[in-house]
């Protein structure tokens, strides 16, 4: 089988999907290229992830990293959810087939993108290098 059963489950039955009207920080990745588009919301209470909402424009990969990102990060404070990485989110799902690899990549970003918005709405300072952006592997083929 291509998939696992956990990213079959996230993918069936997406978790947080939705928006956050009056979210904290949004970050909005993604490329039109490779069809896949992520939207993550973000809400902030004391430094914690209290509420994180996502949708996603793309295949069922980045439907399930999308899912499985938000729970990873809900209910950690916002420098844990910076730490969330793509394989992090690979490993959590039980594996994606390597062509598919990209949309975990997209999944990270989408959480450093939101985190950078929050920052810089609330005027927090940051190192720069903790957000440069990667390139989607997928799309320079």
């Amino acid at each position: 089988m291509l998939y696992s059963e956990k990213v079959m489950d996230h993918f069936r039955n997406p978790r947080n999907v939705g928006e956050i009207e009056d979210a904290d920080g949004i970050g909005e990745v993604g490329n039109a290229k490779c069809g896949d588009i992520m939207k993550m919301y973000i809400k902030v209470r004391d430094n914690v992830i209290v509420d994180v909402k996502f949708n996603t424009f793309g295949c069922g990969s980045a439907i399930a990293t999308s899912s499985m990102a938000t729970e990873m990060i809900m209910g950690k404070p916002v420098e844990e959810a910076l730490q969330l990485s793509n394989k992090a989110v690979v490993e959590a799902l039980d594996g994606l087939p390597a062509h598919k690899l990209h949309c975990s990549v997209l999944a990270e970003e989408a959480v450093k993108a939101a985190v950078k918005d929050y920052y810089d709405r609330n005027g927090i300072a940051y190192d720069p290098e903790l957000f440069r952006e990667g390139e989607c592997p997928h799309c320079h083929e």
